[in-house]
């Protein structure tokens, strides 16, 4: 009898990006609809879904699930019946925010009526840089191929080492997570604006994104802003942003006056802790160091303000 490949189904962007960094792309059988890189996997099955319109505002984002979960319901929905038919030995989730992705939760009904063996759940929530790292490994452990890891990792670490050494007298940086209501980058978004070369403010590393209030962004008065709200790509940011920043409020901000406010892509980099936080890294770098000389391989995901 011959072993047959392991089958993946990945409910979550970054888990998804960790898997074919760890060589597991062709082990992928199933993914979730925000799955979108490598290209390559948006040809695979689609086993998730939102309650969540598109074209919706931030502020209209934020009433929408604030009425879902007040119902006591998820903000996605799983396909059982595919997700079974896919016959995965590994499902690879999250249970760091009920808002950003498919967790554990919304997979019960699926899990409860398995015949047979059942996969191996992985559920990732990682808090900082170390622990994206601890995920692969996971990803790595669960799969089989626990060796592949480690050189993943310092695949990683390696390339944010690289970046550009900080200059004196560093500058302050407020990461924006969220536009309506304000939310500061927490998480692994600290660790990135340091090692670009700037000091965060309003947020320390492994802590949680938590909402803040313009007064506290007014006395901080950073030199750089980096807009980065969660799961928008620069077109759906660059409308509220500019809204935003025209407020006579945000007019009086030193990075405002100097120029220095940016747009950056929060879907594809930033909200996705896998390997590409060394292109958000970069990003921030480029922010940071040469904000007028953007490489050509990282201009889609800068919009200066």
């Amino acid at each position: 009898m011959t072993n047959q490949p392991l089958r993946i189904v990945s409910l979550l962007p970054s888990a998804t990006e960790l898997a074919v960094a760890l060589g597991l792309e062709g082990n992928l059988v199933g993914r979730s609809h925000e799955c979108d890189f490598p290209p390559a996997v948006k040809a695979l099955p689609v086993c998730t879904s939102t309650k969540l319109e598109k074209g919706l505002t931030s502020q209209a984002i934020e009433d929408r699930v604030k009425a879902i979960v007040e119902k006591g319901l998820s903000v996605y929905d799983v396909d059982a019946a595919l997700l079974r038919s896919l016959r995965p030995d590994v499902i690879l989730t999250q249970a760091q925010c009920a808002v950003c992705a498919v967790t554990p939760a919304d997979l019960e009904e699926a899990l409860a009526a398995w015949v047979g063996t059942p996969p191996v759940l992985v559920s990732l929530a990682p808090d900082d840089l170390s622990d994206v790292y601890g995920d692969l490994q996971r990803v790595a452990d669960a799969a089989g191929v626990p060796d592949r890891a480690a050189p993943a990792a310092a695949r990683m670490q390696a390339g944010i080492a690289a970046l550009p050494k900080p200059v004196a007298p560093r500058p302050t940086m407020l990461a924006v997570e969220w536009m309506e209501p304000l939310m500061v980058a927490g998480n692994w978004v600290p660790e990135l604006v340091r090692a670009a070369g700037a000091d965060p403010l309003l947020a320390d590393p492994g802590v949680h994104s938590h909402w803040i209030t313009f007064d506290a962004i007014a006395a901080a008065d950073p030199d750089i802003i980096a807009l980065m709200p969660c799961g928008y790509q620069l077109g759906q940011t660059l409308p509220e942003a500019r809204a935003l920043l025209a407020e006579p409020q945000w007019q009086a901000l030193r990075a405002v006056r100097e120029g220095r406010v940016f747009a950056v892509d929060g879907h594809h980099l930033f909200n996705r802790p896998g390997p590409r936080l060394v292109e958000s890294a970069e990003v921030l770098s480029c922010l940071v160091h040469t904000p007028d000389d953007v490489p050509e391989r990282l201009a889609p995901f800068i919009a200066r303000l």
